[in-house]
């Protein structure tokens, strides 16, 4: 396998927001689907601290993946481990990664917590990690930063894109997916279908079946294979449950239920609730499922790429994430918003669509937009460079590329 040198991609936005919290009496927990770069972060972070002076006397680092720290996972050996290195005159910079492989690892957080001069960070691949007894120890007492795959942005940060345009860059963007590890690879399906696998192998193995203890992998698999492709498109339990019997298998709602939560636990995927503009209430039925990444995707369906509206609706719901928007799904009557994006600063409502240079299409994508009657800023996206920056009503036409790449 052909790779280049290993190259550390700038994760700008979530290392300033690490170093926003650095010395806060927190816990800074970073979560995300596995390999989408939180270890790379913290390497990123420790760098950052030696250039501002940190010794390395100052910094404890274990990852608990690694066979070299297996004897830590007993979690009074961990506890000990770090308590024998720590510095007690100054401060000491802990970082534990996939903190959850170690069982009991609650309360070697927890003791941690309460010695003085300690600045504690640790990542997991399981939403489980911030539930059950964790979250009634440090109720108040972390924060948590959700870590996804490469954006757009910082995918044009790697040397491999530096060589391309900046559509090409995309188009290998949206075909090979945003592990920070795909931009190293070189552009061959065999090779970048090979990475995948094996992390989609590990993801399915390590994050959802052994956790949940899944022993029907085929069935699970089959459950995933129905969300991949439907990405984008309203669905229910009932549908997912109807689908995988219509192949013959025998499956009930709440088993399905089981694997979605599974799924979503393990950030596989995200789901997006709808939301009731006029009501303004959520509603419980048909939300919309979105893949953390492309190339997963791709490497499971057979056509994965041949559906780019609903592809690029799967990018612009990450980025909206990433950007720390809390994403719904907007209806109006009989109309719908792709995204209703909220923070505590206000409200914005997206449409996406490949294209809108055919009038009509024009026309039926401003439509849903042109319906909600309030004063939040309306944006349509699409790749068309032409008619970017035009303004509909007030709605504002953009290029996908240039919002993507842009805050």
């Amino acid at each position: 396998m052909k790779i280049q040198e290993r190259i550390l991609i700038p994760r700008k936005r979530y290392l300033q927001e690490l170093i926003s919290w650095r010395n806060k009496q927190l816990i800074k927990v970073i979560t995300g689907v596995r390999r989408c770069g939180k270890s790379t972060l913290f390497e990123l972070y420790i760098n950052y601290l030696k250039q501002e002076g940190i010794t390395n006397n100052q910094i404890i680092s274990i990852n608990l993946e690694d066979i070299e720290h297996e004897q830590l996972l007993e979690y009074h050996a961990l506890y000990n481990y770090i308590k024998d290195l720590l510095q007690n005159d100054m401060f000491t910079y802990v970082f534990i990664d996939e903190i959850q492989q170690c069982p009991g690892f609650e309360k070697v957080v927890d003791s941690l917590y309460i010695r003085k001069n300690i600045d504690l960070y640790i990542t997991g691949s399981n939403a489980n990690l911030l539930s059950g007894e964790l979250a009634t120890l440090l109720s108040g007492r972390y924060i948590e930063i959700q870590m996804l795959p490469l954006s757009f942005s910082e995918y044009l940060d790697s040397p491999s894109a530096e060589e391309e345009t900046r559509m090409t860059a995309f188009s290998h963007y949206m075909k090979y997916g945003s592990f920070p590890y795909i931009p190293m690879l070189e552009r061959n399906n065999t090779v970048v279908r090979t990475y995948i696998q094996g992390i989609y192998n590990t993801i399915l193995v390590k994050d959802v079946a052994k956790r949940k203890d899944i022993t029907d992998i085929s069935l699970l698999e089959q459950i995933i294979k129905v969300l991949g492709s439907c990405i984008g498109s309203p669905i229910s339990t009932k549908k997912i449950c109807d689908t995988i019997q219509s192949n013959g298998r025998k499956i009930s709602v709440n088993t399905v239920d089981i694997y979605l939560q599974a799924l979503t636990e393990s950030y596989i995927f995200y789901k997006a609730n709808r939301y009731d503009i006029r009501g303004r209430c959520f509603l419980k039925t048909l939300g919309k499922y979105y893949i953390v990444d492309l190339g997963l995707r791709n490497n499971l369906l057979a056509n994965g790429e041949s559906d780019i509206g609903h592809q690029l609706e799967n990018i612009v719901y990450l980025e909206l994430i990433r950007r720390g928007y809390k994403v719904s799904i907007g209806k109006l009557a009989e109309k719908e918003v792709d995204f209703v994006a909220t923070t505590d600063k206000g409200t914005m409502y997206y449409q996406v669509s490949a294209t809108v240079l055919d009038e009509n299409i024009l026309k039926r994508e401003l439509a849903p937009l042109q319906a909600i009657h309030d004063n939040y800023p309306k944006i349509l996206l699409s790749m068309d460079e032409i008619g970017s920056g035009r303004s509909h009503e007030g709605i504002q036409q953009q290029y996908l590329l240039q919002w993507l790449t842009s805050e």
